[in-house]
């Protein structure tokens, strides 16, 4: 089956700087997340330079990995929408999720290892977290989590370092597969999920213990 040419001219800038996205990742395997890979990706693409220069302003490294990180997202929606994962387990939704993004970049592993140095200097880390909790975020919606109170963010931040812990192992793991990797994120879910179920427990339980104001009235009023 032939795949139906993208039609780059008719898109936005926001909407070019995604489709351009993936290419300029896999040029920066060899070339770093800079304005060579960003001509390489507009060459690929049949867009013109200028075009593209016009949709990353300067070049900076910092646009092109938001770009590229949100043009995972899409295809994590697109691959896995929420009523696809609604036959799993929380568990699983969450682990299939993680692995989807995993997988989309498992050719690219250079790429990913460049795209988070340039995330940890000084000057990307404010920026560099809002990238992290805001696909945290999109896992959590796809996987059907509705909590708004302070649950919605600690989730989130649980999650945030999870995805950026395991895909430090990533990048460093030669085992066959990935597997050193995997294994790593099973045990990170696995603590998510002992840490949800005591807290559970916890807040079940403080529901469930005698109020300490009634028991000290009750001791300065007895009943009679």
């Amino acid at each position: 089956m032939t795949e139906t040419p993208t039609d780059f001219a008719d898109m936005t800038l926001d909407e070019l700087r995604v489709a351009l996205a993936p290419d300029i990742a896999a040029s920066a395997i060899f070339d770093g997340w800079n304005e060579t890979a960003l001509l390489a990706a507009a060459d690929m693409a049949g867009v013109d330079p200028d075009i593209a220069r016009l949709a990353f302003p300067r070049a900076r490294p910092m646009d092109m990995i938001a770009a590229w990180i949100a043009s995972v997202d899409q295809a994590m929606a697109a691959e896995w929408p929420a009523e696809r994962l609604a036959t799993l387990k929380i568990r699983e939704r969450i682990r299939t999720l993680v692995a989807f993004r995993l997988e989309a970049v498992a050719h690219i592993d250079e790429a990913v290892r460049r795209a988070l140095a340039v995330m940890a200097q000084p000057q990307n880390a404010a920026r560099a977290l809002q990238l992290g909790w805001q696909s945290a975020d999109a896992m959590w919606r796809l996987a059907g989590d509705t909590a708004t109170d302070y649950n919605h963010y600690t989730k989130r931040a649980m999650l945030g370092a999870i995805y950026s812990a395991t895909l430090a192992v990533f990048v460093n793991d030669d085992s066959e597969g990935k597997a050193d990797t995997y294994a790593f994120l099973d045990r990170r879910i696995d603590g998510i999920m002992k840490f949800e179920r005591a807290k559970a427990q916890l807040l079940n339980s403080d529901r469930e213990l005698p109020s300490l104001t009634r028991f000290l009235g009750r001791l300065r009023y007895p009943a009679r």
